[in-house]
């Protein structure tokens, strides 16, 4: 997970130079839906972001509150940032074997995935104490809650959903753009019924609907932030979504960037 962004339609042949031919979603074919459209967004504001974290998950608590998992062997770590100043007001070590990637809140439990270690933990927000860990088959990569159960990535082009509880797998839906399979899914935002996800080693995150797993939208963020820090670090790649239901607006940012951006898209209020 750690080489130089490329473009969309270069991970979608990636994916089919790899990959079997993707099965058609449950409900119907790509013909019978429209192309996917590139969403405009605008810059609302720019915050400070520690540019040596590794971001690997964020996450916008409804108090406000900024948590983020960093990643990385030997330096991976959960925090709790302050969202305006970027100032981390409470760090925690993980385990020097971990490489520590996605991070959501359930209530007032934050979930965290590692990358290859197959274990999750959960910890109370308020003192990141250790409440339990859950094992899993596979890689972790993004996580989020969609208020009902967890919807998680691992690098693929499917989501899986797994019970808020138990972390068992309950479900899952293959991810297609336009038809075709789109892999390298990693952070994940649940935002009203609609799952976003980053697209590693793109610009873009996309909007997937769950149900069928049809992306519906695409943000290109070329650009967003100058100069763009993958010129001088190839890791540096764009990874992290937060979503403020009170602005209605996103955090957006990336691995070791010195930003954390507040964007807003059309129709999310003024």
């Amino acid at each position: 997970m750690h080489a130089r962004p490329i473009v969309l339609s270069a991970v979608l042949a990636l994916a089919q130079a790899t990959s079997p031919p993707p099965s058609p979603p449950p409900d119907a074919s790509a013909a019978s839906h429209p192309p996917v459209t590139t969403v405009e967004w605008q810059v609302v504001s720019r915050r400070p972001h520690d540019p040596t974290a590794f971001t690997q998950g964020l996450q916008l608590g409804d108090s406000g509150r900024l948590f983020e998992s960093t990643g990385g062997y030997g330096e991976s770590t959960l925090r709790e940032v302050e969202p305006v100043s970027g100032r981390v007001l409470r760090r925690l070590e993980l385990p020097d074997e971990w490489f520590a990637e996605g991070l959501t809140l359930v209530g007032e439990d934050l979930l965290q995935l590692t990358w290859r270690s197959g274990i999750a933990t959960r910890r109370d927000a308020d003192t990141f104490e250790l409440l339990d860990t859950y094992a899993y088959e596979g890689e972790g990569w993004g996580i989020c809650f969609d208020g009902e159960r967890l919807v998680m990535s691992d690098g693929s082009d499917r989501l899986t959903f797994r019970d808020a509880g138990t972390f068992e797998v309950i479900g899952s839906v293959p991810v297609r753009l336009d038809g075709e399979a789109l892999p390298l899914l990693n952070e994940l935002e649940c935002v009203e019924g609609s799952v976003w996800a980053n697209v590693w080693r793109s610009d873009s995150i996309v909007r997937i609907d769950p149900v069928d797993g049809r992306v519906t939208a695409r943000l290109d963020l070329g650009g967003i932030i100058e100069p763009q820090p993958q010129a001088t670090d190839a890791a540096a790649v764009l990874n992290g979504i937060a979503w403020d239901a009170d602005s209605r607006t996103f955090l957006v940012t990336g691995k070791r960037w010195p930003e954390l951006v507040e964007i807003r898209l059309p129709g999310q209020g003024t």
